[in-house]
């Protein structure tokens, strides 16, 4: 403890202690995650001042423009988890192949898939960033990893979290007992439990969604979003606040804190693609988060957790946060492919 408050490396270690045969690898690969977002935490919060502000003039695997803190983000976490001899492998949205542990170091038994800056097209504007992040059981402990490895569904996620960095900067995680938070407090360089068992309302009157899009949208979508907006006299007989930050962790945040629903569906806009969103960097650990804390997460047809990864950089649709509103459109959206 710390002055009575409880340190995010105890809290690991006092959860460790109840898990039989545990060898302290997840602790310390949870506290190298850790380190690796005080690190990002640090360059995010300075920005223009270190001038790691702005683009990279360079594409990433997802054809995305990569900002100068996307790079930076992507070696932090690579260098600050690939020595200590937890991991078989790591992979990360920024990176078109997995990355294998290098030269001599130890090929340990979890794998690390991460987003190293999820919402960066919002650095330049000082809006809320984060980092997102999902450790899996390597299915062959002690050696090199490989594609295969890392393509488990979500369910299989030994723990998931993310970073936010914002006017504090927080880490929400889940071992599958629940969400917990905690805050960095910068004087002493260590995470502190502030919020404790994080709990999602199963009701809400606020949804999160980009609506310049509205025209893409499927009908399912389109029917829940304008019963949203009719309000009191329409058929869902109360009024609704829609927010839309464009960072998805920021809006998960909030969800976890007072309710709500977010969603990034599939529709028309580019029909190559099934959605927009990444299964394994950023819908999986997002659908991990949100289920322990009593929401649900789904494609709108099927649970996100269940869905069969197979590819490293796979997208889905992606709708989650308070569990009756999420079963409402996962509603609308089997009424569609029944009547079909």
């Amino acid at each position: 403890m710390q002055d009575g408050r409880t340190t995010l490396t105890q809290f690991i270690i006092e959860e460790q202690r109840h898990v039989a045969g545990a060898t302290g690898d997840f602790t310390g690969l949870l506290n190298d995650v850790a380190t690796a977002c005080k690190v990002i935490s640090n360059a995010v919060s300075k920005g223009a001042l270190i001038g790691v502000l702005g683009s990279a003039g360079e594409e990433n695997v997802q054809g995305e423009v990569q900002k100068k803190l996307d790079i930076i983000s992507n070696d932090v976490m690579i260098k600050s988890n690939e020595w200590a001899g937890h991991l078989a492998g790591m992979a990360s949205e920024e990176m078109e192949d997995i990355y294998p542990i290098a030269g001599t170091n130890v090929r340990g038994k979890y794998l690390l898939v991460f987003d190293p800056l999820d919402g960066s097209s919002n650095i330049d504007v000082n809006i809320t960033v984060g980092t997102i992040f999902s450790i899996l059981r390597s299915p062959n402990p002690g050696v090199d990893a490989t594609l295969e490895d890392f393509l488990q569904p979500g369910s299989q996620q030994v723990c998931a979290g993310f970073a936010l960095y914002g006017p504090s900067t927080l880490l929400i995680i889940t071992t599958g007992h629940g969400v917990n938070g905690f805050t960095l407090d910068r004087e002493v360089g260590e995470f502190i439990l502030t919020h404790p068992d994080m709990r999602i309302p199963e009701d809400t009157q606020e949804f999160a969604i980009n609506a310049s899009n509205e025209r893409f949208w499927e009908w399912p979508v389109k029917r829940y979003v304008d019963e949203c907006m009719a309000g009191k006299i329409g058929p869902r007989g109360k009024d609704f606040n829609m927010r839309w930050i464009a960072s998805m962790v920021a809006e998960a945040y909030r969800i976890l804190t007072r309710g709500g629903v977010f969603m990034y569906p599939k529709d028309t806009k580019d029909p190559s693609k099934p959605g927009r969103l990444r299964l394994l960097y950023e819908a999986n650990p997002v659908g991990f988060i949100i289920e322990q804390a009593g929401g649900k997460c789904t494609t709108g047809l099927q649970r996100m957790l269940d869905v069969q990864p197979t590819s490293l950089h796979q997208r889905v649709p992606l709708i989650f946060g308070s569990k009756n509103e999420v079963e409402r459109i996962e509603r609308y959206h089997t009424e569609l492919r029944s009547a079909a």
